[in-house]
């Protein structure tokens, strides 16, 4: 069943053109490898789903019903954004913590937020701080629920990262280069966490340049280059067996 349809998506900042007639779609409980150079647009392409940046063109359909279409007018108020961010959560290359609270805190805040304004008082607090240590749990942090960013390794901060993304229980999860800003050898304990999820069929896009990574979890790989999609498929066509050429320029770069 198809749950994402983005359907030639356009963006541009002053006269650059970042995204241009990006279309795919991605079933529910699918992995989506997005893979290409820097500055090709796969972050673009995640601010645009999530909201935090406004395509120019084009439309974003989920589960049939569109959250997004150029063509209507600018109608949607800052509460209809931030409901329609609510079916995408967004894992930040540099983890984006808040500094001043613990791990728990972190991965509860939005959720404590939404039930404050909704009147709901503290047997609802009690289940989602429950709800937040089972998460922390899961992604293996159950010794550092109460723990500050500053106290956490970098792979154990993108870990919490995750949970907090997971604890908005959202459609679609998206990671943005979640490995970038770590270290070598911190790398492996964030990508297990990823394919923890990949075998909970959590339906997941995932911008990344580990290629062997992309290979292992994927169903479906886009291959971008200067705000297109050049190639799309199975991991065995885009990654094993390129058919255009700037992809296996790009492929000879960066595969081990």
């Amino acid at each position: 069943m198809t749950v994402l349809e983005v359907k030639k998506l356009q963006k541009s900042f002053d006269k650059t053109c970042v995204l241009e007639d990006i279309s795919f779609t991605l079933k529910r409980g699918q992995c989506l490898a997005v893979i290409g150079s820097s500055g090709s647009g796969k972050t673009t392409l995640l601010r645009c789903l999530n909201f935090l940046e406004r395509a120019d063109g084009g439309e974003i359909l989920l589960d049939g019903t569109a959250l997004f279409d150029a063509a209507a007018p600018k109608s949607d108020t800052e509460r209809d954004i931030r409901k329609k961010r609510l079916h995408f959560g967004l894992v930040f290359q540099n983890f984006n913590l808040f500094p001043q609270y613990t791990a728990l805190e972190n991965v509860t805040l939005a959720q404590r937020l939404s039930a404050q304004e909704r009147g709901e008082g503290k047997q609802m607090f009690a289940k989602l701080e429950e709800k937040g240590r089972q998460l922390l749990t899961q992604v293996g942090l159950a010794h550092r629920m109460d723990s500050y960013p500053h106290q956490l390794s970098g792979g154990q901060q993108q870990r919490v990262a995750i949970a907090r993304a997971l604890a908005g229980e959202p459609d679609i999860l998206c990671f943005d280069e979640p490995t970038s800003a770590l270290d070598p050898e911190l790398t492996g304990e964030v990508l297990k966490v990823i394919r923890s999820l990949r075998e909970r069929e959590i339906t997941m896009i995932i911008v990344t340049h580990e290629i062997r990574f992309a290979r292992e979890v994927a169903d479906r790989v886009i291959f971008m280059d200067d705000g297109r999609i050049v190639e799309a498929g199975t991991p065995a066509e885009v990654i094993d067996t390129p058919q255009a050429e700037r992809t296996r320029r790009f492929l000879e770069r960066y595969s081990e």
